[in-house]
């Protein structure tokens, strides 16, 4: 389906970026662009791969006139720009509203007006019963993309939500191998947390899915295990080959969950089970409220969330299988020689 196709990944310098580049530039793609605030992170990018299918822009989802030049043209978006980290968006909620909102808004009314085909939006199990900034700017994030994608007919908009992917840039996996191998103490929150498991490689396969398969304002999720943030720490720690390092326990950050949710129990309802992912379809419900203030829904009274206490729990081996897979990973044992 991407055969001869331009696509655009807005945040393309990001770990989900170079995911994609890895995926799509040996195949028969005519274009992908990267939009980016980052021009250091563009000329490492374009340095690293030098092909010239790769176009680079420079430009701001907040300024929506950088984004109209940017989607002429394109066929597919992968919108992957937002601010996420949670401490950070909870000392500047503002900013998190400014890129997150108000900037997806900006992206799909540009390529709503380019008469773009498909629109994929990269959300996150805490925009699932929001608790910090970084959540509750994701939740109306999908809100507007929803919204947007009513009554379309030339572009099709569609939201994955993804759970913690393993390596990308901000999650812990970086922070715990840079103390190991720095020989500082592993910093751990709250051994008890849970947190979905997933690699990059599966966040791409989950956009693609949503690509294939995606009708206007659906949900896309992928089934994931997860595991505790101490099974996670040990794990790492055996694989640098430092089961004896420290840890030291710091107490829970700003607005952070013991566990994660991926589905409310209202989406569990009527989610359409695809194997490896469930597919939420959009609540097609006007304002006229009159015909539902009698009859309520005793299926949402009964169903459960899906969050990472109740998914498959990893255990030890297999965690280690996910990680020795990551290319990240690999990468750093190759670097201090626990790997050739």
């Amino acid at each position: 389906m991407f055969k001869g196709k331009i696509l655009l990944i807005t945040g393309g310098t990001g770990s989900f970026g170079n995911a994609v580049l890895r995926r799509f530039l040996d195949t028969e793609i005519k274009e992908i662009r990267i939009f980016s605030r980052d021009e250091l992170k563009q000329d490492d990018m374009r340095k690293k791969y030098n092909n010239a299918k790769l176009k680079f822009y420079l430009g701001d989802v907040r300024d929506i006139n950088s984004i109209s030049d940017a989607v002429k043209n394109v066929d597919f978006v992968f919108h992957a720009a937002a601010l996420k980290q949670v401490p950070v968006c909870e000392f500047y909620p503002m900013q998190a509203v400014a890129t997150n909102i108000i900037g997806t808004e900006n992206v799909l009314n540009a390529s709503i007006q380019a008469k773009v085909g498909k629109v994929i939006v990269l959300s996150t199990d805490k925009a699932v019963y929001p608790i910090n900034a970084m959540g509750m700017s994701k939740a109306m994030m999908e809100r507007v993309a929803l919204s947007k994608s009513r009554h379309l007919e030339d572009t099709i908009i569609s939201c994955t939500r993804y759970g913690n992917v393993m390596a990308s840039r901000g999650s812990v996996i970086p922070v715990f191998i840079e103390q190991l191998k720095r020989n500082k103490p592993l910093s751990i929150t709250n051994p008890e947390m849970t947190r979905f498991m997933m690699s990059l490689d599966d966040a791409v396969d989950l956009v693609l899915f949503a690509f294939k398969n995606a009708q206007n304002g659906d949900i896309f999720v992928q089934k994931a295990p997860a595991s505790t943030v101490k099974l996670l720490a040990k794990t790492l720690k055996n694989i640098f080959k430092k089961p004896n390092h420290e840890i030291k326990i710091i107490g829970t950050r700003h607005g952070e969950k013991l566990y994660e949710t991926l589905l409310t129990k209202e989406e569990m309802v009527k989610a359409i089970d695809m194997n490896r992912y469930y597919r939420i379809p959009i609540d097609n419900r006007d304002l006229n409220y009159e015909i539902y203030e009698d009859i309520g829904e005793d299926d949402i009274t009964n169903a459960e969330e899906y969050h990472s206490h109740n998914t498959y729990r990893l255990n030890e081996h297999e965690l280690k299988g996910m990680l020795l897979n990551l290319y990240e990973i690999q990468d750093d044992l190759k670097e201090i020689g626990v790997l050739e």
